[in-house]
């Protein structure tokens, strides 16, 4: 008994040793070394620049602790050999997404209604945008905006950018001469999407990690990136805040865009076709809209 009454006690003490030296080591390891669990060391100089930006710790440290979080080769590998060209823009042309779009101006009258009147912008032009963006809020993207922007962001850095590539390599038309110099732009341009995204997020006070959108980090029923939330984006049913997955906040942000760049009552076929170039940059997506709304008005 007394034997096994030390080897209880040598059990215990260890126990308690190793949990003592568990607290010790997590209490030494920065706050940012933890929080990614997949692809954490490339994720560490970001999370680093953020909150070196001024979010807060504890703000990125909740929205990057999960098991979600990780690099999205998928999206980056989407965006690399994305052509507008290669986009079937005729099927919003055929008779049943034109009968949807009108039943859309239906149901939708008095915010497309609300939205003509403070903006000026054509109804029609508004339902077209909404149906080839989202099928008129029905598709809204399944990627998450937060991966893919983070991995967009962390081509900055040469070591993640090397994984990157190696990754997406295989499945890109590029080269890497050419993928380099694309990552040197298109880093600059994510990094500030996603610190607009995150600022958007904790204002609205929703988790970012549940958000989904397109893989290039457009969100909600009129596509908006996160940047155009802050410049263009409206309440349009008057709650008191921002949400593009609602009709009315949707409707009215297409009409504030459009109007920012020139839209007005009387514009002209040619001057329209500039301000939905503004939207896309796309001749196929300017010109699909404008045959949208024809249709739509007959």
């Amino acid at each position: 008994m007394l034997i096994m009454f030390h080897i209880r006690y040598i059990q215990t003490q260890v126990i308690i040793f190793l949990a003592m030296l568990a607290f010790i080591i997590s209490s030494l390891v920065p706050p940012l070394m933890a929080m990614v669990k997949n692809h954490d060391e490339y994720f560490k100089p970001l999370l680093k620049r953020l909150t070196d930006d001024g979010f807060d710790l504890k703000f990125i440290e909740n929205t990057y602790d999960k098991i979600d979080v990780e690099l999205d080769f998928r999206g980056i590998s989407l965006f690399c050999i994305h052509r507008e060209s290669k986009l079937d823009y005729n099927q919003f042309l055929l008779s049943k997404p034109i009968k949807r779009a009108k039943e859309y101006l239906k149901k939708h009258s008095a915010e497309l209604l609300k939205a003509e009147k403070e903006y000026d912008v054509d109804k029609t032009i508004i339902t077209a945008i909404i149906l080839v963006e989202t099928q008129l809020g029905n598709y809204t993207g399944r990627s998450s905006i937060l991966n893919i922007l983070s991995t967009m962001s962390l081509l900055s850095y040469p070591k993640a950018r090397g994984f990157i590539w190696q990754n997406i390599s295989k499945t890109s038309d590029l080269t890497k001469e050419e993928f380099d110099k694309w990552a040197d732009r298109k880093s600059i341009w994510a990094y500030e999407e996603l610190k607009a995204y995150l600022k958007y997020a904790k204002e609205n006070k929703f988790d970012p990690n549940r958000i989904k959108g397109s893989y290039a980090g457009a969100m909600g029923i009129p596509q908006f990136m996160p940047t155009n939330i802050f410049l263009y984006a409206k309440d349009g049913n008057n709650d008191g805040r921002i949400n593009l997955f609602d009709h009315a906040d949707a409707i009215i942000s297409v009409a504030s865009f459009l109007k920012h760049y020139g839209w007005h009552k009387q514009i002209n076929k040619e001057n329209a076709y500039k301000v939905l170039y503004e939207y896309n940059h796309s001749e196929y997506y300017a010109n699909t809209i404008l045959k949208i709304s024809e249709l739509l008005k007959k």
